[in-house]
């Protein structure tokens, strides 16, 4: 088999290549929360841990810029997990005859976003590779945290399976949320990649969610959450369905998508739950506490746009859309990704 770009974009080709590596990790299922479950961190004795490499092109684009987008990466992976970030390190591979203005700009912006949500910046590494060995620069990033303050409350609020933020707590019933709008971040890329005309109306929504995530947290009930980055919300729905048997009924006039990320959609074909977002989280909430949840997550600037767009049954075992003209239709787990290297 050869790797292909669709083995790195978040859907069902990458987790089959994920799953065919694990075994060859030896005493990998440990801890609260082992790799094994693939969620967006691990959790070892009580500490939150998680990795990613950021080769996004353009590196530059409306709204941010590989710097912002790295720190803010590792700081969500962290949050939507429950977890305090407490420290981020950083390593990047430059390719020879890279601008050191360029460099200068990118570190400048992930220190700003490191101040941004408060969590400093531990380690890092710097390697140069001959031209061609990369494109002008990959940056890779890990971070560690602890469980969150608030998380043990929130986790009494409904008291079902790990006080961890995974798949394993949803039940029939539970309500699912986003925080924002949905393919912000994948369509100001392509929209600047190919110089679409729409790059004037669309911004990337990349920020760091810990903040958010705490005013979640505080109102209780949550039971789960992930950031939609790779596989964008269609693939974070459908990892939960897998990963819990159940199903998810979605409601397509309730789903926020500004009208640009929709014209942009439709002028390409995509399905915008299929378009990355890197400033947003997915949460699947107890029923009963879903008002106070998005009344917590209005509040915060990023959560203006919270809405309930779903919720878990044991009708079925899939992601089922039902649409605005009254049609229902199956929304399948991406193959790869619709747009390359978006992260």
């Amino acid at each position: 088999m050869k790797i292909t770009l669709r083995h790195g974009g978040g859907g069902s080709e990458m987790e089959a290549l994920i799953r065919s590596l694990l075994p060859r990790l030896h005493g990998t299922a440990e801890g609260e929360v082992p790799l094994e479950m693939l969620e967006d961190a691990s959790v070892l004795g009580g500490v939150a841990l998680t990795i990613d490499s950021y080769t996004v092109r353009p590196i530059f684009f409306p709204g941010g810029d590989l710097g912002r987008l790295a720190l803010c990466g590792t700081v969500n992976d962290l949050a939507v997990m429950g977890a305090e970030p407490r420290g981020v390190a950083v390593s990047l591979v430059a390719e020879e005859g890279l601008d050191s203005d360029v460099l200068d700009s990118i570190f400048a912006s992930f220190g700003d976003a490191a101040r941004e949500a408060g969590v400093p910046v531990v380690a890092g590494d710097t390697k140069v590779v001959e031209r061609g060995g990369v494109r002008d620069l990959v940056l890779t990033t890990s971070g560690f945290g602890v469980e969150h303050p608030l998380l043990g409350e929130n986790w009494r609020a409904h008291r079902r399976g790990s006080r961890w933020l995974v798949a394993e707590n949803i039940r029939p019933g539970d309500l699912i949320l986003v925080t924002g709008t949905v393919g912000d971040h994948g369509a100001a890329i392509v929209a600047s990649r190919e110089g679409l005309g729409f790059s004037g109306e669309l911004r990337s929504d990349v920020a760091p969610l810990n903040s958010l995530m705490a005013k979640a947290l505080e109102a209780g009930g949550v039971v789960s959450a992930r950031d939609p980055t790779r596989g964008a919300l269609a693939g974070v729905l459908n990892e939960w369905a897998s990963a819990t048997g159940l199903g998810i009924e979605l409601w397509e006039e309730r789903i926020p998508v500004r009208p640009a990320v929709r014209a942009l959609s439709s002028v390409l074909g995509i399905d915008p739950m299929e378009l990355p977002n890197e400033g947003m989280a997915v949460l699947a909430v107890a029923p009963g506490f879903e008002e106070g949840v998005l009344e917590a997550l209005r509040e915060h600037p990023l959560g203006a746009e919270s809405r309930v767009i779903g919720r878990v049954t044991d009708e079925h075992k899939y992601v089922v859309l039902n649409t605005r003209i009254g049609g229902r239709r199956v929304v399948e787990r991406p193959v790869g990704d619709p747009v390359p290297r978006i992260c």
